[in-house]
């Protein structure tokens, strides 16, 4: 087989396995993880509906599908359970947040039948506040108040909202980019945001921190023409710039500051707290007309964040904690996203060229790497810290098989069809590749 047939064939069978999990229980859910010893009795949780670990999750391993093949009966049926489900569920959710609520649904329901997210951001408008939107995920024990973060805060709501546009976009991503400047802690450098403000410790890249934030403001400021929100991005990415080391031409900022009390590499190179997602921040930053921070170009600083990535040594497993996980949000599937992304914008160069090696590197890993049976493929991840280190397969978008597939099924896609292959985007990486290839988002739910 040639290599994309290798991935594309490894993507069906992993989106096989996802496919064989799903259950019904006042619409379609799926369990996070299925033990493969002892199942068990297996009930929907909390997050069901979930863009990282629920049904919303398969809206954009469904939109890939569709770039390159007609979906089956039964693929077209979970669209539109998925797209059912979501939709009724719109009066009752309170939860706002991207990965865990209401913008996850919204950006499911966008992929799936553009047009049917207009319920769902109609509600985030409604529980709206001039400090953010109130968390229901108990991160901070007795208190509701609004998060700050791209996962479960106000930077993800405002990112779905210029992503997802609509009749209440411009509300929502000035609601939510002027709650987020209040938010904002001064530092001797620029400004920073705790996940709660009344965080101790600080996780700057990306998911939690002052990278993500930085990016929502910047790409809010460019949607809705406020000169302050971009002004505080660049704020942001003056403080990133501090906390982080510019050495070996590359960047980096440590994943906790002060370092966590938990056992973690002090620097990781994931989507969530290393420059892979941290990238993110300088091209955000580009998108909004910004063209230096602190004496560097925005391009220089996005090269500098992928040179650090693929120089790190990832997806080998040097040492334990070091590369133990293959999904998007901590691991293979999601640099390899990034680094196609990167790929596309840079078309024709030889940069380009290195980064689509580096993406063909994070497929073979997981070709390396997967379980395979007849129900499918998928992979297990290590925890070195616990007892018994191998965890059971997940099937979600950011933990699990359906977010690993749909890599594989792009990357299979890309090579075939070349740099100007289309891209299924998202709210949290939309202006990082080039507008060429965003494209319309097909309707899968008519």
């Amino acid at each position: 087989m040639t290599a994309s047939e290798v991935y594309r064939e490894l993507g069906e069978a992993a989106w096989a396995w996802v496919l064989g999990q799903v259950r019904e229980d006042e619409g379609p859910w799926l369990p996070e993880s299925v033990p493969e010893d002892d199942p068990g009795v297996l009930a929907p949780d909390e997050d069901r509906d979930s863009l990282y670990a629920g049904i919303a999750g398969l809206a954009p391993v469904l939109a890939e599908i569709a770039r390159y093949r007609t979906l089956s009966g039964p693929e077209q049926g979970l669209a539109a359970g998925i797209v059912g489900r979501l939709s009724a569920q719109a009066p009752v959710v309170t939860e706002p947040s991207l990965y865990l609520g209401l913008a996850g649904h919204a950006t499911a329901l966008r992929l799936l039948a553009p047009g049917s997210e207009a319920v769902v951001m109609r509600r985030l408008a409604e529980l709206a506040t001039p400090e953010g939107w109130r968390t229901t995920t108990g991160f901070v024990p007795d208190s509701d108040a609004p998060l700050s973060d791209i996962i479960m805060g106000v930077a993800g709501v405002v990112m779905t909202a210029v992503w997802a546009g609509g009749a209440y976009a411009e509300q929502i991503a000035t609601t939510g980019g002027e709650a987020l400047l209040r938010m904002a802690d001064r530092t001797e450098a620029g400004l920073d945001w705790g996940i709660s403000p009344t965080m101790e410790s600080r996780c700057p890249n990306y998911s939690h921190g002052a990278a993500g934030v930085g990016a929502a403001l910047a790409v809010a400021g460019a949607a809705v023409r406020r000169e302050d929100f971009v002004a505080a991005a660049v704020d942001a990415a003056r403080h990133v710039l501090s906390m982080g080391s510019l050495a070996d031409g590359g960047f980096v900022v440590p994943h906790t500051i002060p370092p966590s009390k938990r056992e973690v590499e002090p620097v990781t190179y994931t989507w969530c707290h290393g420059p892979a997602g941290t990238s993110h921040l300088f091209t955000a930053l580009a998108h909004a007309g910004v063209t230096e921070v602190a004496g560097h170009g925005v391009g220089e600083l996005w090269q500098r964040c992928l040179t650090s990535t693929l120089a790190s040594g990832l997806p080998e497993r040097l040492r334990p904690g070091f590369w133990d996980n293959d999904g998007r949000c901590c691991g293979t599937a999601g640099v390899g996203d990034i680094v196609l992304d990167a790929a596309q914008d840079l078309a024709g160069t030889p940069a380009a060229a290195r980064l689509v090696e580096a993406a063909l590197r994070m497929g073979d890993a997981l070709v390396e790497r997967a379980v395979r049976d007849g129900d499918g493929a998928r992979w297990r991840f290590v925890e070195y810290r616990i007892e018994t280190p191998l965890l059971p397969p997940g099937t979600s978008w950011m933990q699990g098989a359906a977010g690993i597939a749909a890599y594989l099924l792009r990357l299979a896609r890309y090579l075939d069809t070349g740099p100007d292959a289309a891209v299924v985007d998202r709210p949290d990486q939309w202006w990082a590749v080039p507008a060429r290839v965003r494209g319309e988002r097909p309707a899968l739910v008519r």
